[in-house]
């Protein structure tokens, strides 16, 4: 009965990755490109999130400032989960909902770019960085499922959505972990070339 259970976990996982990679493959090169052009002009990219999207977020920044699978210079990436000080701190004397935003007020300027993890799409926290983001003209990437909820409203032309097709939180979380990988092999690509490539 749990062997089953398990299984269809897999299988679950696997169908809605195969699902997701047609309606997503755009979005991810379109992040791809917005990040290529922020840290290759002196940008960087700023990465927020709640629980397993807080845990992303350093991920993703690991994977940039170390390396993903390939030597190369260090690029800049800062995960705003990750300050225990400044996070209790704005939460103490302010508000919750702005842990994150306050962190993009200051450490964001023009050319870099927020990446903004939230499976509901709904984090009061992580729209209010997003709302910081455009104040301090960045682009965003935000990495949401179900509809995408009030991220989608408030995102511009010139962001990036990610959205995957599914309501299970764990579900979208799998398919952002992969995405985040996408993003990290395909600016690697860019910068260093395909090493698939027979050319």
């Amino acid at each position: 009965m749990l062997e089953q259970r398990i299984e269809q976990h897999f299988i679950d996982s696997a169908d809605l990755k195969y699902q997701a990679a047609q309606v997503l493959s755009k979005p991810i090169v379109a992040a791809v490109q917005a990040i290529l052009a922020s840290v290759t002009s002196g940008g960087k990219v700023l990465a927020c999130g709640n629980g397993g999207s807080a845990a992303d977020a350093q991920h993703f920044a690991a994977e940039f400032v170390g390396r993903y699978e390939r030597e190369r210079p260090e690029l800049a990436a800062i995960a705003l989960t990750v300050d225990t000080s400044i996070i209790t701190a704005i939460a103490n004397d302010y508000n919750f909902d702005l842990i994150f935003s306050k962190q993009v007020r200051a450490l964001g300027g023009a050319g870099d770019v927020l990446l903004a993890l939230s499976t509901s799409g709904n984090s009061a926290n992580v729209l209010a960085a997003i709302e910081a983001a455009h104040e301090r003209e960045m682009t965003v990437v935000a990495l949401t499922g179900r509809s995408g909820g009030k991220i989608a409203s408030v995102l511009r032309e010139t962001d990036v959505h990610i959205c995957v097709p599914h309501e299970r939180t764990a579900r979208i979380q799998e398919v952002h972990l992969l995405v985040l990988h996408c993003i990290c092999d395909g600016v690697d690509a860019q910068l260093l070339g395909d090493p698939d490539s027979s050319a």
